[in-house]
């Protein structure tokens, strides 16, 4: 009889490998992160091109610049009443349902939009009405999508992902205004508007697909009482108050320069309208790069001393650009303007949501949506700077404030209490 061999067990199988990915994007090896940043990538395109489209839209109807200006206004001004308010409601819902009942509302109000366009039936008080719910959603969807991104990422991972997040939206920036260009000019300018109500649905399947833990419930009380806690909270916080102030102040005295770049493409750099396309694209590339180079850095390595390098940077950079009389100067200092920006911008906003405490990430959050009303700002003081003492001088006095700031800042953190994260150090 034959000797009967044992059976061979089962070669095991190869362990999956994670997909490979270079060091900036290395938070999208968490699905709920990547259905987030896919749809963000889509519907913020589609918001882009939209707002080509709306402002085209409101020139026709009006033949007015003015008319322009109070579109801009219906939108700004939801967002300084409601923004705060918006953070309250982001701590006390569930801020992935949040972020989805407001993208669905936005959703409508696009394809309402292009529905009157495309009958013939809009009118500019309609665009207004829908100026103002769009302001409003915003108000809400913004201190929902920046408090969402801490749960979906693991601690270590938050620098990257906030980063990675801040460079597809300076992306956006780019292609989608190019997007809506061409579809104004091939299907008219109601076809941009269903092509963005359409872009929603890539973030609405992005947040249906998530599977995120419940959140512990938190006591609630009226909303006035949760908005001043959060606002005590952050008063009663040195390093965390400090670290808005940075988000907000650079805003007045930073980002008025793109409003500027009108002025030095005509009157510094004599370039016309094609060399400040250059000039705007150049900010643009430099900010993709800035949030890309924040994310590849280890979260670890002095963060803080990174955010205030890069303010530092954006100051002198911004100094740089204003004095410079040639374009081929001018251009590399754009681009390391919009380097250093985004660089400072994306730790800032790493930092705060690392120190704030859970119970209070929306309604913190919500405070640097501020920004928008503090670019207007900074801009009219441009304005008057510019016509009074030129607008190299005036561009480079307010750049010199941002230097200034960061070491003022550098001086409160060092006084502040110690950092919480693990490692981190002046």
């Amino acid at each position: 009889m034959e000797a009967q061999t044992a059976p061979r067990a089962a070669a095991p199988l190869p362990p999956r490998r994670r997909l490979a990915l270079p060091a900036a994007f290395s938070s999208l090896r968490h699905r709920n992160y990547r259905l987030l940043w896919m749809g963000v990538l889509v519907s913020s395109s589609g918001d882009w091109m939209d707002q080509v489209a709306l402002n085209w839209l409101v020139y026709q109807l009006t033949g007015s610049a003015v008319a322009l200006g109070l579109l801009n206004l219906c939108r700004l001004l939801p967002i300084l009443v409601f923004t705060l308010v918006g953070g309250v409601v982001a701590d006390r819902m569930e801020r992935r349902r949040l972020m989805f009942t407001t993208q669905a509302v936005a959703m409508l109000l696009a394809f309402a939009l292009a529905v009157l366009v495309s009958t013939g039936l809009v009118q500019f008080w309609m665009v207004l009405v829908i100026a103002v719910g769009r302001g409003v959603v915003l108000s809400f969807n913004f201190p929902a999508r920046q408090s969402l991104i801490s749960e979906l990422v693991p601690r270590e991972t938050l620098m990257n992902a906030i980063a990675l997040n801040s460079a597809t939206l300076n992306l956006t920036r780019v292609l989608g205004p190019a997007i809506g260009g061409g579809l104004i000019a091939a299907t008219g300018v109601a076809g941009a508007f269903y092509v963005n109500g359409a872009s929603f649905l890539a973030v609405l399947y992005g947040l249906a697909r998530m599977d995120i833990p419940p959140q512990p419930a938190r006591p609630r009380r009226s909303m006035l009482a949760e908005l001043h806690g959060g606002l005590r909270y952050l008063a009663g916080e040195p390093r965390l108050r400090t670290l808005v102030i940075l988000a907000l102040v650079p805003m007045v005295f930073g980002m008025p320069y793109m409003t500027m770049l009108t002025v030095f493409a005509s009157d510094v750099l004599h370039v016309g309208s094609g060399g400040l396309g250059l000039l705007t694209a150049c900010t643009g590339a430099g900010a993709v790069g800035g949030a890309l180079f924040v994310a590849s850095r280890d979260e670890t390595v002095r963060p803080y001393r990174l955010m205030l390098t890069g303010l530092v940077a954006f100051g002198l950079t911004l100094i740089g650009f204003a004095v410079s009389p040639w374009v081929w100067l001018s251009v590399p200092a754009l681009v390391a303007v919009g380097f250093s920006q985004q660089s400072f911008l994306a730790v800032n906003n790493t930092l705060i949501q690392q120190d704030v405490d859970e119970e209070y990430r929306g309604r913190v959050v919500s405070t640097l949506f501020l920004s928008r009303s503090m670019v207007p700002l900074g801009t009219m003081l441009a304005g008057f700077g510019t016509a009074a003492f030129g607008v190299q001088a005036t561009v480079a006095a307010m750049a010199t404030v941002l230097v200034v700031l960061a070491l003022l800042a550098a001086r409160a953190l060092s006084a502040a209490a110690t950092v919480r994260i693990a490692g981190d150090r002046l």
